[in-house]
């Protein structure tokens, strides 16, 4: 039997980070040993905002799974669909968007787990089993436990709902997404805010309280993740290809353009 172990998982669990790489612009599967190299968790495969495809997003899954780095795909919307799609092609789990209510999560847990947890429906062979032929109660079992499952939180409802939200059986993580939220507290862009801090700390107590996993996104300069995740911050968004992307290419022009500079200035002829 080949159980393809979650590997963002179980760094949760021992205690640990796991940091995730977002995905915008990629869209080939080698793009998930480059974040097995890099010394990256899981992967961030966006649904929402980019325009893959599901077969993109479900061969890039694959490929992840193959090697240990933890496809989770984050969805465009609640539809039963839209998870069951991305977990029956390779995802480890998916990540949910604007859950505002603990209504909302009780709905997204039952989609996401088979039963007797939830309502999940088997399609057939899966690749978190390596396709093997298991008896479909221990099948439903492992997958279960190998799946996680992420709501992200990214209003004041959400915020204030939060406790309710980590009690829900079957959600692993409670994600904050800090850029909506700071949209939605009307104060865009201010990470560092007195009132994200104090959210953090809410959602990071109620985790605590009901054994889930508290998890970040949004926030990326070295003194906001330093602050949060000391804090307890586990499951970290630590960044995506596209602002890796545009800080490497700045920096690169910028380094080229220098050479050019001093060479003509060597170059310029001198004035008697």
């Amino acid at each position: 039997m080949s159980i393809v172990a979650n590997h963002a998982k179980r760094q949760l669990k021992a205690g640990k980070l796991a940091i995730g790489l977002g995905l915008r612009q990629a869209r080939t599967v080698d793009t998930a040993q480059i974040a097995k190299t890099c010394g990256f968790d899981w992967l961030f495969i966006d649904t929402e905002h980019n325009s893959m495809t599901v077969d993109t997003a479900a061969q890039i899954s694959s490929a992840a799974l193959a090697i240990g780095v933890t496809p989770l795909v984050r969805v465009p919307g609640f539809e039963h669909h839209h998870a069951s799609r991305a977990l029956d092609n390779g995802a480890q789990g998916v990540v949910v968007p604007h859950v505002d209510t603990v209504e909302v999560a009780r709905r997204i847990a039952d989609q996401c787990r088979f039963p007797p947890i939830g309502h999940r429906s088997m399609g057939g062979g899966l690749q978190q089993v390596g396709f093997a032929p298991m008896p479909l109660g221990e099948l439903a079992r492992t997958i279960n436990e190998e799946t996680l499952v992420v709501v992200m939180l990214e209003s004041p409802a959400a915020i204030e709902n939060c406790v309710a939200i980590a009690a829900v059986p079957g959600i692993d993580a409670l994600l904050i997404g800090t850029n909506d939220l700071c949209f939605e507290m009307g104060m865009p862009g201010r990470f560092d805010d007195p009132k994200v801090l104090a959210a953090y700390e809410r959602v990071i107590a109620a985790c605590r309280k009901h054994g889930k996993f508290p998890g970040m996104g949004g926030v990326y300069t070295p003194e906001l993740l330093e602050r949060y995740i000391g804090m307890g911050m586990q499951l970290i968004l630590s960044g995506s290809d596209f602002a890796l992307l545009m800080q490497a290419g700045a920096a690169r022009a910028s380094l080229v353009r220098s050479y050019e500079k001093n060479e003509q200035t060597a170059a310029a002829p001198r004035v008697p």
